[in-house]
């Protein structure tokens, strides 16, 4: 079958060098984000059992404490986090790689 069209694709003469495992940079910040909401969410639970004081405890409180809780969060991962965003790289990066390989093979 012969398809002569500009989107065909040049046969590959060489066998190319495996990639490497670094991760994409949308993954990097991906596993960031994720790290953040979670934290976020981690933050918020805690928050919940302290005494905010004569807040009430209206819709307000709750949308303060989610912010209070969202900015504590995005520090804690800029300075570093739990870990889980590099845990979470590592395993996307062994993931593509594994995917290039069976893509090579």
């Amino acid at each position: 079958m012969d398809v002569n069209s500009p989107f065909s694709v040049p046969p590959i003469t060489a066998q190319q060098p495996a990639p490497t495992a670094k991760p994409a940079p949308d993954a990097t910040a991906a596993a960031r984000e994720f790290e953040a909401m979670f934290m976020t969410q981690m933050v918020d639970e805690m928050l919940k059992q302290v005494d905010m004081g004569s807040m009430g405890a209206g819709q307000a409180e709750q949308h303060f404490r989610y912010f209070l809780s969202e900015a504590i969060a995005e520090q804690m991962v800029e300075q570093g986090g739990t870990g889980l965003s590099r845990s979470l790289n590592a395993a996307m990066s062994a993931y593509a790689a594994a995917q290039r390989d069976e893509d090579y093979s």
